[in-house]
């Protein structure tokens, strides 16, 4: 396997029976073997993608002192602006070359979680940033929903098992900025091998490559999409609620070529995380005598503040 492999969501969206079996199957294995897939005819329209690259673009290239009134502290980094560098990669002391914005959860008022989530920083200078940033947020929401549905089947259970949580969930919309590398990094590079926190991960086509993937022999390939696809992953969440069978695979973005050095990246994943209550703890499917139980119980808001302190975003 030199690429991840691509689905098609309208085949899950379709009226065919089969082709919905082959969509489950096909995103199933792909989850089983690398973790990672291309994902075409999802609810991001090329419209709204080419509108939040420009809003994000505005706001970074805002100078320095401005963007840094957005930074809040006593959040650990779950809203506004991150500045370069805070974040570093679990087990790493070398923060990330990249400087990011969040945009959170919105719940419903009927979710009784207003309180549970901190309100959206707004950007002053930037009249469309917020609602552009918000509407992404929903259609790659949207989206994820049914590549959960689609997974529960895989598993053998209910269609609509994680949709309560996942709805209304504590996700994340990150913008990112890899600003040009002016100097030799001392170590550093874009973003430190990891494996995310959440349930998946939807990734909108970023400005230019750098994103690989740890196959299962070890080897690096690079992660590269169709043209309009989202490549969607699977987190540490998932990977553990499933004992295991599902995949959170190790991946990277890696420093360009010294010839690239002063070319900008901007990134936009959106990372799905449920609802803080959601019990992780190993799907009864996904134990058998040869993979029994790997993991000990815990929910979702637990295992997501010990993994904000291992990345540096939150102190202990």
């Amino acid at each position: 396997m030199n690429n991840i492999p691509s689905v098609n969501l309208a085949d899950f969206l379709s009226d065919d029976n089969d082709r919905k079996q082959k969509f489950v199957n096909e995103i199933g294995s792909a989850y089983e073997e690398i973790g990672f897939v291309s994902l075409k005819n999802h609810f991001l329209d090329d419209e709204l993608i080419d509108n939040l690259y420009s809003e994000i673009k505005g706001f970074f290239e805002l100078p320095l002192e401005t963007k840094r009134q957005y930074e809040i502290e006593g959040l650990g980094g779950q809203r506004g602006y991150i500045s370069f560098g805070k974040e570093h990669a679990k087990g790493k002391k070398e923060g990330d070359l990249k400087e990011f914005w969040h945009f959170g959860q919105e719940p419903d008022a009927d979710a009784n979680l207003v309180d549970e989530y901190p309100p959206n920083v707004t950007v002053n200078e930037l009249a469309n940033f917020n609602p552009t940033g918000m509407k992404a947020y929903r259609m790659l929401e949207k989206t994820g929903i049914y590549v959960l549905r689609a997974l529960a089947l895989y598993i053998g259970l209910d269609e609509f098992y994680f949709d309560h949580w996942a709805s209304n969930g504590n996700s994340i919309l990150r913008p990112i900025h890899y600003p040009p590398i002016t100097e030799e990094p001392k170590g550093a590079v874009r973003a430190g091998a990891h494996g995310d926190i959440n349930l998946i991960t939807l990734l909108m086509g970023a400005s230019t490559g750098g994103l690989q993937v740890q196959r299962k022999d070890g080897e690096w390939i690079d992660a590269i999409p169709e043209e309009g696809d989202l490549v969607i992953n699977v987190g540490d969440m998932l990977e553990r609620h499933t004992n295991n069978k599902l995949r959170s695979t190790i991946h990277r973005v890696i420093n360009p070529p010294k010839e690239s050095w002063s070319e900008p990246r901007y990134s936009i994943p959106f990372f799905m995380h449920p609802r803080s209550e959601m019990k992780l703890d190993c799907i009864e499917q996904c134990i058998t005598d040869d993979n029994p139980k790997q993991y000990d119980d815990i929910t979702a808001g637990d295992f997501l503040h010990q993994r904000l302190v291992e990345i540096g975003l939150i102190k202990k």
